[in-house]
């Protein structure tokens, strides 16, 4: 397959996905919206833009297009979000390079939704309180992938990431046969994410674009759902270097995503980080249609601890009348 194949089924999807959008609006109506539940401090903070900067195996987790380019034979990173009413979760990404082949990518996501007290409904003749409780639950929910990209030359990587997502939902009380029985609710599915990258060489421009959660619909009950599927396009640019040809001019990067998701209208992410020495780099960002949120901000440092390279991220994004949300990431590369 050669680069033009690619770009042109790039190019359909995106009609497709585009058209049956526009036929079809479905609002609310995905399921294991967890998997959009953002990975990497370093990503969040600049606004949740991915799809064009990619300096470690976080890349997997946004545009698996970006791996192709990762140097390192061995790539290791661990992430932890602090999340709203006690939602937290918790992921992982590898990547290990196949010489001039290509990069082998996995990620692992969990979710931590705390413990939940279950009950069922009776008539008060049997409890005056119209209820009976059945003891306490856990909701699980995990995601488990395998990617794999290729940097086809100098300016153009491709992508692929396949994941088995699963949630628990627990059991729910319901009557059978007279009886109360419990019914479990746990379902699984596989999805499949394809990015594609394009570096124009030319003041740091770089296009993005991915294909989100691409998967068959899934029912537990009566209903189907599909899971977050969604078109996301990047672009980035690096604006000193218009101005001046210094080294340093290319430590500016600004950066502008659309996401097209399944289930809502299209949000417009901005995001911009600044790298000092190749050590320490600030970023923010903003994310538009959103009801609680858009403001995010983090930095993250660099070094060399006895010649192997390891980073240290954070992220800060405010959430409305929720608190904020805090993310943590740490990286090593061989």
């Amino acid at each position: 397959m050669n680069i033009r194949q690619l770009y042109r089924i790039m190019f359909l999807l995106t009609i497709y996905c585009s058209v049956a959008s526009a036929q079809i609006e479905k609002k609310a109506q995905v399921g294991f919206r967890f998997l959009e539940n953002p990975v990497s401090a370093e990503v969040v903070g600049r606004g949740m833009v991915g799809l064009t900067i990619g300096h470690s195996s976080d890349a997997i987790f946004w545009n698996p297009a970006l791996l192709g380019w990762l140097e390192p034979t061995i790539d290791i990173s661990l992430h932890h979000t602090k999340g709203i009413a006690d939602i937290n979760y918790n992921a992982a990404a590898g990547t290990f390079r196949l010489g001039e082949f290509g990069v082998l990518g996995f990620s692992f996501m969990a979710m931590d939704y705390g413990t939940f007290y279950s009950t069922y409904a009776v008539e008060k003749t049997i409890n005056e309180l119209g209820y009976v409780e059945t003891g306490t639950f856990s909701p699980q929910a995990y995601a488990v992938g395998i990617a794999f990209a290729q940097k086809v030359n100098a300016r153009f990587s491709y992508g692929v990431h396949i994941k088995y997502a699963n949630q628990d939902l627990g059991s729910a009380w319901v009557a059978s046969e007279g009886q109360i029985v419990p019914r479990g609710y746990s379902k699984g599915a596989v999805a499949l994410d394809v990015g594609t990258y394009y570096d124009f060489e030319f003041h740091g421009i770089r296009f993005g674009a991915t294909l989100q959660n691409i998967s068959k619909e899934i029912k537990y009950e009566n209903e189907a759902f599909p899971l977050p599927f969604a078109v996301s396009f990047g672009l980035a640019v690096q604006p000193l270097t218009f101005l001046s040809d210094a080294a340093g001019a290319k430590d500016l990067t600004v950066n502008v995503e659309t996401r097209h998701p399944r289930d809502f209208g299209e949000k417009i992410k901005y995001g911009a980080e600044y790298t000092c020495f190749d050590i320490f780099t600030a970023r923010v960002g903003y994310v538009t249609n959103q009801d609680e949120r858009g403001l995010t901000a983090g930095a993250g440092v660099r070094q060399d601890v006895s010649g192997v390279p390891m980073r240290v991220d954070y992220a800060y994004e405010p959430f409305g009348v929720f608190g904020a949300v805090h993310f943590v990431s740490l990286g090593i590369s061989y």
